[in-house]
């Protein structure tokens, strides 16, 4: 039995329902946001003031530095000036547009409520391969540990098989249309203390 099939099923129902080439699960959003960071090398980040504290700090880890603008948005936003977005507070049909990293949340309080876990959805052939290596300790997923001739650093981020099983059903019964969800509980991450050293 193939442990990592389920979580291929669910990527390809994220891909049917978004529109996107290709989904890489992942363990967060967090996750997914650091993956895409690091792989497109991140420098000066632009980012809305008021959010969620992880995004900060996965650019941060990533190398990067975060810049804080007051903007308003809702469901989605754009880690300025690169094209990863932030798509923790909405999922619906038809969402994904070329040329963009798209990340997104299963928490449960998301349109897809899994409790744990992300996703990249994204349309760069080379992009897909990093990311799966890198969510699996920069391991190739099915080939034995032994086996396996490690050629990049990778981070234990991958979405277990139980939840891209709750995700797969959970998925068959989401609506075609969502609303961004409201920014209700988001704090205003430019005055805490970490974020200005």
């Amino acid at each position: 039995m193939n442990p990592y099939k389920v979580v291929q099923d669910f990527e390809k129902a994220l891909c049917e329902y978004t529109g996107a080439k290709y989904a890489v699960a992942t363990d967060s959003c967090t996750d997914a946001a650091l993956l895409c960071c690091q792989y497109l090398k991140v420098k000066e980040v632009t980012i809305p003031k008021i959010g969620y504290i992880s995004i900060p700090m996965s650019i941060i880890q990533s190398g990067g530095s975060v810049k804080f603008e007051d903007r308003e948005w809702l469901g989605m936003y754009q880690l300025k000036p690169y094209p990863i977005w932030d798509y923790a507070r909405l999922l619906t049909s038809g969402m994904y547009e070329r040329g963009q990293y798209q990340c997104l949340s299963f928490h449960w309080r998301k349109h897809l409520p899994i409790g744990q876990g992300g996703a990249i959805l994204h349309d760069d052939p080379e992009a897909d391969k990093w990311f799966r290596k890198a969510r699996f300790h920069g391991r190739t997923e099915g080939v034995p540990p032994l086996e396996d001739m490690v050629d990049t650093l990778g981070w234990h981020c991958y979405m277990r098989p139980s939840d891209a099983a709750d995700g797969l059903m959970r998925l068959s019964f989401l609506p075609l249309h969502n609303e961004p969800l409201s920014n209700e509980g988001s704090a205003d991450l430019s005055i805490l203390p970490v974020f200005k050293k």
